[in-house]
């Protein structure tokens, strides 16, 4: 199971957001120190989502992001502003690993389909993000429909990998839900990453239990309720 730290950019800073709001933001520094910090204890992926982008200005980060990419070395997956075909065909040739493809998956589902075509379906992660089983894009505005019915459409399309984000428990540091994660997974053959409440050891230990392919970890990471070096232990 792969751990991916979460490097969150908002403004040109490295935040965390609590339940996706921008008002709940605590910065902790530039987005390369802290992909230095957690490459350094020993992280070889990370999970980068331009907030900005999310939020309406797709263009906005992309210094730090590919200096991320270029100074780190780590395996590298992007999510946030990614809103046409051109927009995560660039990031795929800018040298980031794979694209996080979420509201415009919802919205133009082929999108999927085609970018596993072009790149191949290693490069294409389509995002899953649910609160009360429905998938919500816009920022977790909208809702669009059930996380399962979704999940199955993107694996038909040729989605590489799903991550799962669990908007219910998304930044409270408060624990994950484990049956929803339960539900999708037996619901997909596709690889899936997991987001959202990932706060203790035993939370680590339960998903890797039950068979999900990577973690995301955010906010109780940088507050310190959970080491990387907890979670790599389980890991490996």
């Amino acid at each position: 199971m792969r751990v991916f730290p979460a490097v969150d950019i908002l403004g040109g800073k490295c935040v965390q957001l609590v339940q996706g709001k921008r008002e709940n933001s605590t910065a902790y520094g530039s987005p390369l120190e802290c992909a230095r910090r957690w490459t350094d204890e020993g992280a070889d992926s990370l999970h980068i989502v331009n907030l900005d982008g999310a939020f309406g200005d797709s263009g906005k980060n992309a210094e730090q992001i590919k200096s991320v990419i270029d100074e780190t070395g780590a395996f590298v997956q992007l999510g946030g502003g990614i809103r046409s075909l051109s927009d995560a065909a660039g990031w795929l040739n800018a040298g980031v690993d794979r694209v996080i493809i979420g509201t415009l998956a919802i919205k133009e589902p082929e999108c999927i389909r085609e970018l596993s075509a072009e790149y191949g379906s290693d490069r294409v992660v389509a995002g899953v993000d649910a609160r009360d089983g429905q998938v919500v894009v816009s920022g977790w505005e909208e809702p669009a429909g059930d996380y399962i019915g979704w999940a199955k459409r993107f694996e038909e399309l040729g989605a590489g990998a799903l991550l799962f984000t669990n908007v219910d428990v998304e930044g409270l540091q408060e624990g994950i839900a484990a049956d929803p994660v339960r539900r999708l997974l037996e619901s997909t053959y596709l690889p899936v990453i997991i987001a959202g409440g990932i706060s203790l050891p035993s939370d680590v230990v339960t998903l890797k239990k039950m068979g999900v392919d990577g973690i995301v970890m955010g906010s109780a990471l940088y507050s310190g309720k959970i080491s990387l070096k907890e979670a790599l232990e389980v890991c490996r």
